[in-house]
């Protein structure tokens, strides 16, 4: 049986303390993120350009995730967590450089070395769950991280906007590195309990990461023998590429709040209404679940089902809303099936996959996500500057979403 929200945070201080590392880090990164759409805007003023940015922003993963998911088997994981906290504050702080489009690279490869670092975070913390929290606490344990994701979104793209719109982008930019170094201080305290790694841990004591690189090919192949030989296990690290195949939503909210809706500074109070609206959404949409259907296994399988069609509507809807209020209310349904179909994917696995395996399946899946959501990203930026416009990339978005949708719910609903 499942544990309560506030049980969990009681009683459960280790994960606690990761919990407030999420909490720092993700609200400043989504004070970044929104800075970051603007000051490109301001420069290029291309949806293409944006398009690019995505995909920095996600391709890097679909490259590192690999190497990452071997070193995150080898290495201990919290010290997997606070390196890439102290990198991406290094990587933030480069940003600080670009006052001109003669700069622009350096944007490019700031998010690229930032987001590759990412690549061993995000895995990382998933893998290390289950050495925090009984079987019984994961479920409940992956949406509070997951509420908390969602949380931080709606909160820092709101204030991300405000910031911009008031302070200038630079201003963002300072917190989100303040935000890591704070978020890499505190996981530093969190205690990790000993599992069936440790064995691995010590063979690889002694030895390099370049020498655990050499043998990331072969450990790696284990990783997706895995998930291949294991029928449930693909489509549940499949689940979010398969919904990622509409991550232009991620670009669309952009146009929207400066094309469409504007409002402050080029639009950055109105993109971050919208980014807050996604972030409200995915942080509703686990909690509502949980609280109508339980944590049963057959019910999280459907609920994956349900999101995406959930998500569907949410698009479809939002190509015919003209406010900016509406629109909001149309984003927010549509990330109610978004967060439902990654925490319930997410918290399937951990209790699928052995724990010596977590770390390479999870950087699989990360890996397949973002190199959809990157292409994804790109295509619908270079379809923008096409002259297509918001309206109708919404309509097309949402009809993807329908066919995502309906591929992973003949894999999953009978299971």
């Amino acid at each position: 049986m499942a544990v309560g929200y506030l049980e969990l945070l009681q009683r459960n201080k280790q994960f606690r303390r990761l919990w407030y590392g999420q909490i720092v880090s993700q609200l400043g990164d989504w004070l970044d993120s929104i800075a970051l759409f603007i000051l490109l805007l301001n420069l290029t003023g291309s949806g293409e350009a944006l398009g690019l940015l995505l995909l920095a922003e996600f391709l890097p993963g679909a490259l590192v995730s690999p190497l990452a998911g071997v070193v995150i088997d080898r290495l201990p994981r919290k010290l997997v967590l606070i390196a890439s906290d102290l990198g991406r504050a290094a990587m933030v702080l480069l940003l600080l450089l670009v006052n001109s489009p003669a700069e622009l690279w350096l944007i490019y490869v700031a998010v690229v070395l930032k987001v590759s670092m990412a690549a061993f975070f995000e895995p990382a913390r998933s893998a290390i769950l289950p050495s925090l929290c009984t079987r019984e606490e994961l479920v409940t344990a992956n949406a509070i991280s997951g509420a908390t994701w969602s949380a931080m979104l709606a909160i820092g793209a709101a204030l991300g906007g405000l910031v911009a719109a008031t302070l200038g982008v630079r201003a963002a930019f300072l917190l989100d590195a303040a935000s890591f170094l704070l978020s890499a201080a505190i996981i530093a305290t969190v205690q990790v309990r000993p599992s069936e790694r440790s064995g691995a841990d010590q063979a690889s004591r002694g030895r390099s990461v370049w020498a655990l690189a050499g043998q990331a090919g072969g450990e790696l192949l284990d990783g997706v023998r895995y998930v291949v030989r294991h029928r449930e296990v693909f489509w549940l690290t499949v689940t979010k590429a398969l919904w990622s195949i509409g991550g232009g939503v991620l670009l669309l909210l952009t146009l929207l709040g400066r094309e469409v809706f504007p409002l402050g500074r080029d639009g950055a109070l109105s993109i971050g209404l919208l980014y807050a609206a996604r972030g409200l959404g995915t942080g509703i949409g686990p909690l509502l679940a949980l609280r109508l259907g339980g944590d049963g296994q057959r019910f999280l399988r459907r609920a994956i089902v349900m999101g995406f069609f959930v998500t569907a509507a949410g698009y479809l809807a939002l190509s015919a809303m003209p406010t900016l209020a509406l629109a909001a209310l149309a984003v927010l349904f549509a990330h109610l099936g978004g967060s439902v179909q990654w925490v319930f994917s997410t918290a399937l696995l951990q209790t699928k996959v052995p724990d010596q395996l977590l770390g390479r399946v999870f950087a699989t899946e990360y890996a397949a996500l973002t190199l959809t959501t990157a292409l994804s990203a790109y295509l619908t930026g270079v379809i923008a500057d096409q002259g297509v416009s918001p309206w109708a990339l919404s309509l097309g978005l949402g009809g993807v979403f329908l066919v995502t949708g309906t591929i992973i719910g003949l894999a999953l609903w009978r299971e």
